[in-house]
C-alpha cells in the first residue's frame, strides 16, 4: 500500500487543515513566520475542496484531526499535554481528543464480544452499560461480572481500525521519503526509521491480548510502589478485540476543579507523577508510554491509577545506565560527564571536539537552573537543543523515540497540576537513587556474577570456541596445539574464582 496514491492522502492532509481553519491556529500556536504562513496557505488553498469537513461543533484542529483519522489523533493527543509548546488555547481544544471521542454503538460492541469470547454478553456480564470512554483506538464499557459480580472496564477496539490505521501509517512512510530527498540534512534523524518505530508500536496497541500482557507484567512490576495503582486483566473475558480489567474510580487527572473539591494536593500528584514515571523507566526498564491525562486517575485515597497499556516502552540496562548518567549530569551542572557519556555510548562521533560539545550542553542546560519552570519555554530550549545535536552529527535513536516522546508527555502533566513544578529537583532523587544501585560497586560485582553464570553456561562448548578462534587469528594451516587448549582451561580457575569473590563481596556490601 505504500505506493505513489498516498499523495493523495498528504494532500488530503493539509486541504482538511486549510477547510477547518486548523491551519490558522495551527500556524499562530507555534508562532510561524510570515513566510512559512505564507507558503503553507498556497499549498493547502487549491486542494481546500479535498479536505475532510469534520464535526463543525468542534474546535478548528480538534475538528480537522478527528476527521483525518486515528494517527492523527494520537498526535494531537501528545500535544495537549504541551501548553507550553501549542498554547493554552490550542491544548485545551486538543484534550478532547483524550477520551470524548464519539463512540460506536453498543450493539456493535456486543456483537464483536459474542464472536470473540464465544459466548452472549448477558450470560458473561449481570450488566453492561453504553461506553462511557471512547478514545482513538478503542472505547470502554463498564459492567459487572455475572458469577463474581465484580465491577470490570470491557475495552472494545473500533470496527475497522486496523485498516484506519494502515492508511495513516502507509502516507507517513511517503512523507518519511520525501522529507529524506528534500531534505538531506534531515536524514540524521532516520525519518523512515521513526515510521517504522511507530508502525511496530501501533501494531502492538491493536492487539488487545499484547495489552493484557503488558497490563499484568506492569502490575506486578509497581505492586509495591506507593500511590499508585494498575487495575489487573481478567483473562478468560480478553482477547485480540477484547479486553477486560478491575474497574478503577477515580477522579481524571485532566479535571483540576474535581481533584481540589475532592482536597487532593496537586502539586503532590505533579511531583509523584513524574517520579513513577522515572522509577518505571529507570528501575524496570518497562514503562507506560501513553501518560496523558486522559490515561491517568486519582483515586480517593489520593493513589494514582494508570490506564490503557496499548503503547508500553522497554529499555534495556545499559541505555537505563547511559541515561541516568546523562540526567545526573545536568543535575550536578557537570556537563563534561555529560558530553563524557554520550562519546562513550556512542551517540555522538567519536571525531567530534568532546570539550566544544560540553560547552554546547552547558548553554543548554543552564538557563533551567534557577528558575520557576513557568518561566522557562520548552519549545524555545527544545529548539536549541536539536540545533546542538544537528551540529555535533547526533543520529536519532528509534529505539528510545517513546523514552523521549514519554518524557515530554509526562512533563506535561505534572506541570498541568503544579505549573511551578521544579522538574530537576523532582527528578533528582529518583536518578541518585538509581546511580547509587546500579552504577558502583554493587552493580560491577553483579555484572561480573553475570557475566561468569554466562561463561559457565556455555562451559562445555567455551575451550573449543576459543581454541577455534585462536587458530583462526594465528596460522590457519598449521595443527591444534594441546597447549593452547590448556591455555583456555586455564580461564576457569579465574572465572569461578571471580564468582566467588563476587559472592562474598555482595554478601558484606549487603
Amino acid at each position: 500500500m505504500r505506493g505513489p496514491h498516498n499523495i493523495i492522502r498528504l494532500i488530503r492532509t493539509g486541504a482538511t487543515f486549510e477547510r477547518t481553519g486548523a491551519m490558522d491556529v495551527v500556524l499562530e500556536a507555534y508562532k510561524a513566520p510570515r513566510r512559512l504562513r505564507f507558503a503553507a496557505h498556497l499549498l493547502g488553498w487549491p486542494f481546500k475542496w479535498l479536505g475532510l469537513k469534520g464535526d463543525p461543533a468542534l474546535p478548528p484542529a480538534t475538528r480537522a484531526l478527528t476527521a483525518l483519522g486515528p494517527a492523527y489523533i494520537k498526535f494531537g493527543q501528545v500535544l495537549s499535554t504541551r501548553p507550553d509548546i501549542v498554547g493554552d488555547e490550542l491544548a485545551q481544544q486538543l484534550k478532547y481528543l483524550q477520551d470524548k471521542l464519539p463512540p460506536f454503538p453498543t450493539e456493535i460492541a456486543k456483537a464483536m464480544i459474542e464472536t470473540e469470547l464465544g459466548a452472549p454478553v448477558s450470560e458473561l456480564f449481570a450488566e453492561f452499560s453504553e461506553p462511557v470512554a471512547a478514545a482513538s483506538i478503542a472505547q470502554v464499557h463498564r459492567a459487572r461480572l455475572a458469577d463474581t459480580g465484580e465491577d470490570v472496564a470491557v475495552k472494545v477496539l473500533r470496527p475497522g481500525i486496523e485498516r484506519a490505521f494502515r492508511k495513516d501509517i502507509d502516507a507517513f512512510y511517503l512523507a518519511a521519503r520525501w522529507i529524506e530527498r528534500l531534505a538531506p540534512f534531515s536524514r540524521r534523524l532516520r525519518p523512515v526509521d521513526v515510521i517504522t518505530h511507530f508502525e511496530g508500536v501501533v501494531a502492538g496497541e491493536l492487539d488487545l491480548r499484547l495489552e493484557s500482557s503488558a497490563a499484568a507484567e506492569f502490575a506486578a512490576n509497581t505492586a509495591k510502589d506507593e500511590g499508585f495503582q494498575v487495575p489487573k486483566p481478567v483473562w478468560s473475558l480478553s482477547s485480540r478485540n477484547v479486553m477486560t480489567l478491575g474497574w478503577a474510580e477515580g477522579i481524571g487527572l485532566n479535571d483540576n476543579d474535581l481533584i481540589d473539591a475532592a482536597g487532593h494536593d496537586r502539586r503532590v500528584l505533579g511531583a509523584r507523577v513524574l517520579q513513577l514515571f522515572l522509577n518505571h523507566a529507570l528501575r524496570d526498564g518497562f514503562f507506560h508510554a501513553d501518560m496523558h491525562q486522559g490515561n491517568l486517575k486519582v483515586a480517593a485515597n489520593g493513589d494514582i491509577i494508570a490506564l490503557d497499556f496499548g503503547i508500553m516502552g522497554r529499555i534495556d540496562e545499559y541505555t537505563r545506565r547511559v541515561y541516568a548518567e546523562i540526567l545526573m549530569g545536568f543535575i550536578r551542572k557537570d556537563y563534561r560527564r555529560v558530553a563524557e557519556v554520550h562519546f562513550e555510548a556512542g551517540y555522538v562521533p567519536a571525531d567530534r571536539d568532546i570539550d566544544e560539545f560540553a560547552r554546547a550542553l552547558r548553554a543548554v542546560g543552564e538557563p533551567i537552573f534557577g528558575m520557576e519552570a513557568s518561566w522557562i519555554s520548552m519549545a524555545r530550549l527544545l529548539s536549541y537543543l536539536f540545533e546542538v545535536t544537528e551540529r555535533f552529527g547526533m543520529e536519532t535513536r528509534t529505539e528510545l523515540i517513546l523514552l523521549q516522546r514519554t518524557m515530554v508527555v509526562v512533563e506535561g502533566v505534572a506541570r498541568s497540576l503544579d505549573p511551578h513544578i521544579n522538574i530537576w529537583q523532582v527528578a533528582r532523587p529518583v536518578v541518585e537513587g538509581y546511580i547509587k544501585q546500579n552504577i558502583g560497586p554493587k552493580a560491577l560485582v553483579r555484572d561480573l556474577m553475570k557475566t561468569a553464570r554466562v561463561l559457565m553456561r556455555f562451559g562445555p562448548k567455551l575451550p573449543a570456541m576459543i581454541e577455534a578462534q585462536l587458530i583462526r587469528a594465528g596460522n590457519p594451516a598449521s595443527p591444534p596445539s594441546r597447549a593452547k587448549g590448556r591455555g583456555v582451561w586455564l580461564l576457569w580457575p579465574v572465572i569461578i574464582g571471580l564468582a566467588i569473590a563476587a559472592g562474598y563481596f555482595l554478601r558484606g556490601l549487603g
